[in-house]
């Protein structure tokens, strides 16, 4: 209560000041929101979870999911007048960034920006980003607590400019409002809602714009997706790919067909099992789904390749350590084969990594992964 106090005096100190977080002084208002016309839009391929409208004076407004809009306000720019309060204001420069959503970074780094970065929800030790971790141990980005208990008075006092949250947040909706209520405005990051895998990689786009690398953002997206166009076109090798891991308590967990592993194997050429009808998906919000052993073993023994999702438990190197996990996977087709793989720990904090996961998993279903120099995410185990 002691550290509350202090901190929302300090809040009147910033309000006073006219300082730090992402806002401009009312008293230079000059225009109506509502005479301002929209000249543009921005082209988006694949994300259709937000969408931004362009401007006269370099203005842009940001729609997320149709509920949440900000207004992307122009350095030495007035704020229009007549917003009201369904529209938070962001003027640029955005500086001292706070990223609790781990996807977020890594687009950040794709723009080179890690440097607008500088406090973060996840700790040194959880990151696989080499260049977090760095900044982390130089003192660059500031660990400054879980997402849901962040350090309020850490973070106000570091000139916060916005904090981007994931989803979870809607768990813990006090912590956004008690971020908001200190001047910090907000986003909230929908790219995993993507039904695409490129549309999550296309929010780098929506940063770009944030951080006045517009430019940059559209090279770098078309870069990734170029190096797509004769997989994207190809017909299907025929081959099925199962993606798992096996829980401590034997459970086998599972992507539902549908979800974005899944789009990436089908993009890559090949098809995901186990089916929607192996599954007997449920309707609701998770991407995951625990299987027992034994349905697992009747809906993949047959699959032409397996993917040991590494994520949860650490990277394996041999066959024999994921059949230390469960004996029955020796009599599954692609261990006799040794059509056996396993992700990279990096593989799901790097958000601009979809296009290279779609590579790396074509050239396993067309065998071609040994002819490959290296893989970016995948490794076979031994």
């Amino acid at each position: 209560m002691r550290r509350l106090k202090k901190c929302l005096s300090l809040v009147l100190v910033f309000c006073l000041c006219l300082a730090g977080c992402g806002t401009a002084s009312i008293s230079q208002q000059t225009g109506t929101w509502s005479e301002m016309e929209s000249i543009g839009s921005m082209d988006l391929q694949y994300a259709n979870q937000f969408r931004v409208d362009y401007y006269e004076g370099g203005f842009s407004l940001i729609t997320i999911r149709d509920t949440d809009q900000f207004l992307v306000v122009p350095k030495d720019a007035d704020i229009p007048e007549g917003l009201g309060n369904g529209i938070t204001v962001l003027q640029q420069p955005i500086e001292n960034i706070y990223v609790a959503a781990s996807s977020a970074m890594d687009l950040f780094g794709g723009l080179d920006a890690i440097d607008n970065v500088r406090m973060t929800s996840t700790k040194q030790s959880d990151w696989s980003l080499p260049e977090v971790q760095q900044a982390i141990e130089d003192g660059d980005i500031l660990y400054v607590g879980k997402y849901n208990t962040p350090d309020y008075e850490q973070v106000l006092s570091e000139n916060c400019g916005m904090a981007i949250e994931s989803t979870m947040i809607y768990h813990n909706p006090e912590t956004k409002e008690q971020l908001e209520s200190l001047g910090i405005p907000v986003m909230v990051e929908h790219s995993s809602y993507e039904s695409h895998p490129l549309g999550r990689m296309e929010w780098i786009k929506l940063y770009g714009l944030l951080l006045g690398k517009t430019e940059e953002a559209e090279d770098f997206f078309n870069q990734k997706v170029n190096q797509l166009d004769t997989i994207l076109t190809e017909e299907s090798s025929g081959k099925t790919v199962a993606f798992f891991y096996i829980s401590s308590t034997g459970y086998v967990n599972v992507h539902k067909p549908g979800d974005y592993i899944s789009k990436m194997i089908e993009l890559a050429g090949g098809s995901y099992v186990p089916t929607a009808d192996d599954l007997k998906v449920e309707e609701n919000a998770l991407s995951t789904m625990n299987m027992q052993m034994e349905a697992f073993y009747a809906a993949a023994q047959d699959a032409d390749y397996i993917i040991y999702n590494s994520t949860i438990d650490g990277e394996l190197d041999t066959i024999d350590q994921l059949l230390g996990k469960s004996s029955l996977l020796a009599d599954f087709k692609a261990v006799k084969n040794g059509d056996v793989w396993c992700t990279e720990k990096n593989m799901f904090q790097q958000s601009t990594g979809a296009a290279d996961m779609i590579s790396d998993l074509h050239a396993i279903v067309t065998d071609e992964a040994d002819n490959s120099d290296q893989l970016t995410f995948l490794h076979r185990l031994k």
